[in-house]
């Protein structure tokens, strides 16, 4: 029986895509509703990255406001609403992203996305950007029962794409990212330029690159003659 393909899995805000404008717009347009002070993109950006109840979460915390669960809940619905209206009004994929996708693609990987965002907005967001049908799969915070940092977010899409998850690589950039990937045994490369609260290079890694140029020579160099496995 044939091995199944060799895998690279993405996850998407700050990895593939810079999202912080939208995201943080749309914290910013319920945490004015609330009668909250809003947050600079700056100080906001780094809040990303764990999905959106913990950006909320983390703006309530900000602004020194308690927040109780069923508050959260109801919150978390209406950000999934007003973002769903605003995905890519300044969102855009990282320079290099498409080039190393046609090259990891030419050389016999798959693709696939895991991310904490839900997956309707991911695969909106991918569409929009013009390269959701280069994925075999995008998984988001509600596809299975389990998310980032669980390592079975990852393993459970490598799945999904019909990935070999003993040939599989995980590109992210935050601690969820990190954590799972090294908690399912896969190599992780993270980028440091996303959204993370400590440089990426203080989070155990195995590699780190600066430019997704670098991207396809850390995964061959992880994971010798990966593609022609």
């Amino acid at each position: 029986m044939p091995s199944l393909p060799p895998i690279v899995v993405f996850d998407l805000d700050g990895t593939l895509a810079e999202t912080a404008g939208d995201l943080v717009g749309t914290l910013n347009a319920i945490l004015a509703r609330e009668g909250l002070p809003t947050l600079p993109l700056d100080r906001a950006r780094d809040m990303i990255g764990a999905g959106a109840k913990a950006l909320i979460q983390r703006g309530f915390e900000a602004a020194g406001e308690p927040i109780d669960d069923a508050r959260l809940q109801t919150l978390f619905v209406d950000f999934l609403d007003h973002y769903g209206r605003h995905l890519s009004e300044h969102s855009y994929l990282f320079p290099g992203v498409e080039a190393a996708l046609d090259t990891l693609s030419a050389r016999g990987f798959l693709l696939a996305v895991c991310t904490n965002k839900v997956e309707a907005h991911a695969k909106q967001l991918l569409q929009e950007f013009g390269v959701a049908g280069r994925f075999a799969a995008i998984c988001g915070r509600d596809t299975f029962p389990v998310y980032k940092p669980n390592p079975a977010h990852i393993t459970l899409t490598v799945e999904q794409a019909k990935g070999d998850v003993s040939r599989a690589v995980m590109v992210g950039d935050s601690r969820a990212d990190i954590d799972a990937a090294k908690a399912a045994g896969i190599p992780v490369i993270a980028v440091p330029f996303g959204y993370t609260d400590l440089p990426v290079e203080q989070l155990g890694p195995t590699r780190v690159i600066q430019h997704f140029d670098e991207l396809v020579g850390a995964v061959d160099a992880l994971v010798p003659a990966i593609a022609a496995a």
